[in-house]
């Protein structure tokens, strides 16, 4: 919607426990951790996309993150979670699409724009339990059950109504999530057994319910289109919200067994109901490679692509309003984001990141602010990030 920079900065702070060591309580963990926000939102400010620009922007603030305990059982094949969680850190994870500044690529599009808060995702967290199994090398089980808006409300800015983070909220309903995790070419913990031939990769498939209330993205309750002039206003609604979702890491080349040149590429998919959900499909997909140049084994460069389709009621709704009210309106589709990037480590504790994104049809094709029978046009973004960890 207009040129400009951004400067958006995360510090975090985390303590952990091992309470055999402190307590003599085996087996147990505790972990406190915190985030200090600072900077400006460039995607709020300046861009309008589904999928933000960078996976740090947030309001600018210092909050409570995650406040939790944990207690492995059975020699590590169970553990259990509980307390204020951000399931970003655990579930839908793709390790190879984490190089990537865009928001997408870590929590993606379709649960942080059609969840209440975004979910229990950075810079958010729920209260809630956590259940991981591993039955054997190659697979892992886990499950949650976390309260099913970090915001606390349904109304106003997430971010403003859990300003620091200390909202431990139970009110409202829940979300579950549950996920199946196989790692292919995984090396094994039996030293009887040979160690893993042939290149890793790891497969999850899994899944997300949530028990709210969902706005109907056309519909009034009355049945009428929510751009006809004699709608009520108030949106039908639906009973619950769900998603099924896969993702997929492989590495498919290495230059040697011990060399750390290698390439993996990722994808990641997702679905919801059209008729609740302003996006019912997100797709993921990308290539990395490390170690791109002799000599700088901890560099990565990459390429992605990230893509948001709008759900079919809420495109059907930006039809209505074209032919009911605002002739010229912008119809909408999809947003997609393409992202190139490198990671320079300059030293173990500093690394730095060019990067670059072009977005087609940001937030799916809405109007331009200073046009409205026009839709955004396609943007550039240009970044540089620094990361220091000590």
């Amino acid at each position: 919607t207009r040129r400009g920079g951004a400067y958006d900065g995360l510090t975090q702070l985390g303590v952990v426990v091992d309470t055999e060591k402190a307590l003599g309580l085996p087996g147990g963990t505790f972990n406190v951790s915190a985030l200090q926000i600072h900077g400006s939102n460039l995607t709020q400010r300046d861009l309008q996309t589904l999928q933000s620009a960078s996976g740090i922007e947030a309001d600018a603030t210092t909050r409570l993150w995650e406040l939790w305990y944990q207690q492995s059982l059975f020699s590590g094949k169970v553990d259990v979670k509980i307390g204020q969680q951000s399931a970003d850190q655990e579930f839908m994870v793709s390790q190879f699409a984490t190089p990537f500044v865009n928001g997408t690529f870590g929590w993606a599009a379709l649960p942080s724009v059609d969840l209440p808060g975004g979910g229990p995702a950075y810079p958010l967290s729920s209260l809630g339990v956590r259940l991981r199994v591993k039955p054997a090398d190659a697979w892992t089980v886990m499950g949650g059950v976390f309260n099913s808006n970090p915001a606390g409300s349904n109304t106003g800015d997430p971010q403003q109504q859990n300003r620091n983070g200390t909202n431990f909220n139970l009110r409202g309903g829940a979300l579950l999530i549950g996920e199946v995790q196989y790692a292919l070419n995984a090396p094994s913990t039996d030293a009887a057994n040979a160690p893993a031939s042939g290149l890793p990769g790891t497969y999850k498939l899994g899944f997300w319910y949530n028990t709210q209330r969902f706005a109907d993205q056309r519909f009034d309750n009355t049945g009428l289109s929510l751009a006809n002039p004699a709608s009520s206003g108030v949106p039908a609604q639906h009973r619950g919200d769900y998603s099924f979702y896969a993702v997929a890491d492989q590495t498919v080349w290495q230059r040697g067994a011990d060399s750390p040149q290698s390439v993996g590429v990722f994808a990641r998919v997702m679905g919801a109901p059209g008729d609740r959900n302003l996006v019912d499909l997100g797709v993921n997909a990308g290539v990395t490679l490390k170690a791109p140049f002799k000599g700088r084994d901890n560099d990565v460069a990459g390429l992605a692509i990230g893509y948001a389709k709008i759900g079919s009621h809420a495109q059907s709704l930006a039809n209505d309003t074209a032919a009911l009210t605002t002739p010229g309106y912008p119809s909408r589709s999809a947003e997609t984001v393409v992202e190139a990037t490198y990671q320079y480590q300059v030293t173990p504790w500093w690394q730095l990141q060019a990067d670059f994104q072009y977005v087609f049809r940001p937030a799916g094709g809405i109007p331009d602010p200073a046009n409205p029978s026009q839709r955004i046009g396609n943007e550039t973004i240009v970044g540089l990030r620094t990361n220091i960890v000590f």
